[in-house]
């Protein structure tokens, strides 16, 4: 497990570099938080010091935004916050996302959670009462 203390937004940079290290070869990550806690904002920046060029947008209607990176290639990032049947999951091809051997970024993931494969980083952000964020990486 690994965990880094984010006390402003100023860090999430700083922040996002230590996430890369601590990854070592990961590439499938399913996020957890409460709404607002700053998922979408702190994947921006993971995507950001990850060199990718695209604009970098929550995919809360579109679901899968994809983006490309010279130094770590193709990037799915995902939301699942409007997803009510998994059979939208499974009729997205989700399954060919996840054995493409690109990075995967899923917010929400607490929706999918249950067919969700053994062996993916489960990374949870929490923010107290002073707005200082933790995200912690439990690896599976």
């Amino acid at each position: 497990m690994c965990e880094i203390i984010v006390n402003d937004i100023s860090e999430l940079r700083s922040a996002a570099k230590k996430f890369l290290e601590y990854a070592g070869d990961n590439k499938i990550f399913a996020f957890y938080g409460e709404m607002g806690v700053g998922k979408t904002t702190f994947l921006k920046e993971l995507c950001r010091e990850m060199e990718v060029e695209d604009e970098i947008t929550s995919p809360t209607f579109a679901i899968v935004n994809e983006y490309y990176s010279k130094k770590y290639g193709q990037i799915f990032h995902f939301d699942f916050y409007r997803i009510d049947d998994l059979r939208e999951v499974y009729d997205m091809g989700f399954e060919e996302y996840l054995e493409s051997g690109a990075y995967i970024f899923m917010e929400w993931s607490e929706k999918i959670d249950h067919i969700l494969p053994d062996g993916i980083a489960k990374v949870t952000i929490t923010q107290d009462d002073k707005q200082v964020r933790t995200i912690r990486m439990i690896f599976n």
